[in-house]
């Protein structure tokens, strides 16, 4: 017999030895009241009423006692069921304790950040005077845009309408407390005044040290004092399924929380700079609406994860699925911008693409995930690192690379300069490269950019092939390098060695560019006319 049931035993003798003793004290009193020398029967019976109550608490006290050592008496397993039977709620009932519990430390977690993020969270407002602009909305912005909304970024080069004076609103997120704040470059692209209120009430005008449309991101600068500052956090290690909290001023509600997850991570939609732009976005189904622009994606610790910047809406409300440029994107950017005034990024020098299944099995490729390298140009960093078309990057600085814009992001975040680490697969066989990158220029970008249109071969204008034709100084441009006979360039009289500096009033950098202003063109059925140099003089071509 264990030491718990010898302890339950005795404890049952001691109960029902005092209900026995109360029996017995009872029974004594009652064989007083009938003795031969008991008082008169009034008497009697009044001392039956009073001892009734008496008796009724002993008999109570009884059959509790002897319900408890009954309990008491069962097996372990037995005992536990009984007594559960007596505190579980029945079936059907809800006990919200721990639930309860665990949603109001959720609760208090979204205060304490929300209230905590304040000072650092600013409504921005911009305003630009009336002016004919090109549009520079990316496609996929424009498609976001409210109803109504699309007549304000009409080209009016392109038969639109001349942009009156117009006001914008965004928010911001103060990163450092000498006063540079991060935003959105569609918050204040254009503008010609620029202010922020913080969350104390104070307005101030802003200056705009820097934007960058390649990430749609711009950084500001104000005077001021008392300025608190937001910690950074790692949007790498975030994972889907993290509560994050969105904070800004949508429809200008000043301080406006919502609270989701993330939803995805490393979108590319291709609404950024006409769809050239770098893009890894965090996706999230907390709340973005139209001036939620340029304010914090935030996580539980109240670090910044992400700048809030475009939802997928067809009525231009959040619908669920909204967009923010992760920090690690965003951080290379604030930081080049506040140094230099611009960004600089690192140049690797080779096209890459990402690995699909139907690459791996056409190329017998040995790996399933990865950039391909389709090509390298020459004299540049790729090549001086002996990469090789055909390699598949891997990794590069210890980070799993799963597609080429991943890898192109990455190299344009590091400064040119840096030496990365990448480990390539050639052939099956693991090799371990180190690349010193370059400065990616619009020169060196240019490379990439040759082609064919209008039935002539052109390139666009590089220092080198600049000196080679005698166009001292030039620095932008196509170069007709051949004319084939017959062709719209032919009939339209350009000649090899001329340089086209735009077209459709756009000046051009790239074939790409060119192809575009000519669809474009023919799509609105207007006459396009190139701007050219030929030797020293510059003349009009109309197209035929």
């Amino acid at each position: 017999m264990g030491a718990s049931a010898i302890r339950m035993r005795a404890t049952h003798g001691k109960c029902l030895d005092e209900v026995a003793k109360h029996c017995v004290d009872f029974a004594t009193v009652r064989a007083k009241y009938h003795s031969p020398a008991h008082p008169p029967l009034e008497n009697t019976l009044t001392m039956r009423n009073q001892w009734k109550p008496v008796s009724f608490a002993l008999g109570s006290l009884w059959v509790a006692t002897l319900t408890a050592a009954v309990v008491m008496s069962l097996p372990d397993g037995l005992r536990s069921d009984a007594m559960a039977d007596q505190t579980t709620p029945r079936a059907g009932a809800i006990d919200p304790g721990q639930g309860l519990n665990t949603a109001q430390d959720l609760s208090a977690s979204f205060r304490t950040v929300a209230e905590a993020m304040r000072p650092s969270v600013v409504s921005v407002s911009s305003k630009t005077s009336a002016k004919a602009v090109a549009s520079r909305l990316p496609p996929g912005l424009r498609s976001q845009l409210p109803p109504g909304f699309e007549k304000y970024f009409e080209d009016p080069s392109q038969g639109g309408r001349q942009m009156p004076e117009r006001e914008g609103q965004g928010s911001g997120v103060i990163v450092r407390e000498d006063g540079y704040i991060l935003t959105n470059n569609h918050v204040v692209e254009d503008a010609d005044e620029v202010y922020v209120e913080l969350s104390d009430d104070r307005r101030l005008e802003a200056e705009v040290v820097g934007t960058d449309p390649e990430t749609d991101l711009a950084v500001l600068k104000v005077e001021a004092d008392n300025l608190r500052a937001i910690a950074f956090g790692d949007s790498d290690a975030i994972q889907v399924g993290d509560w994050v909290l969105a904070i800004g001023s949508p429809f200008g509600l000043d301080q406006t929380v919502t609270a989701g997850i993330i939803s995805g991570k490393n979108r590319n939609r291709r609404i950024v700079n006409n769809g050239n732009g770098f893009e890894d976005f965090l996706q999230t189904d907390a709340a973005i609406n139209p001036g939620n622009s340029g304010g914090p994606l935030v996580n539980l610790r109240g670090e910044l994860v992400g700048i809030n910047t475009a939802i997928l809406s067809r009525s231009g409300a959040s619908a669920g699925i909204g967009f923010a440029i992760p920090v690690s994107l965003a951080r290379p950017v604030l930081t080049s911008i506040i140094e230099y005034g611009q960004v600089r990024r690192g140049f690797l020098g080779a096209q890459v693409r990402d690995v699909t299944p139907e690459l791996v099995e056409e190329m017998g490729l040995k790996v399933n995930d990865g950039a391909l390298i389709q090509g390298v140009l020459d004299k540049q960093p790729a090549a001086n690192a002996n990469l090789q078309p055909g390699d598949v990057v891997v990794s590069v600085d210890g980070k799993k690379v799963r597609s080429s814009s991943q890898l192109v992001n990455y190299i344009a975040s590091r400064p040119p300069g840096a030496s990365v680490s990448m480990v390539i697969n050639r052939d099956g066989e693991t090799l371990t490269k180190t690349v010193n990158l370059q400065e990616r220029t619009s020169e060196a970008m240019a490379m990439f950019n040759g082609g064919s249109v209008l039935g002539a071969k052109l390139e666009p204008i590089t220092p080198e092939s600049a000196q080679r034709y005698g166009y001292a100084g030039m620095d932008s441009g196509l170069i007709v390098v051949s004319v084939e006979d017959g062709g719209i360039a032919d009939e339209s009289g350009l000649l090899a060695g001329d340089v086209i500096e735009s077209a459709g009033g756009n000046a051009v950098s790239s074939v790409t560019a060119l192809q575009a202003i000519i669809t474009e063109a023919k799509r609105q059925g207007i006459p396009l006319r190139l701007i050219i140099r030929r030797g020293n003089t510059r003349m009009i071509v109309p197209l035929q």
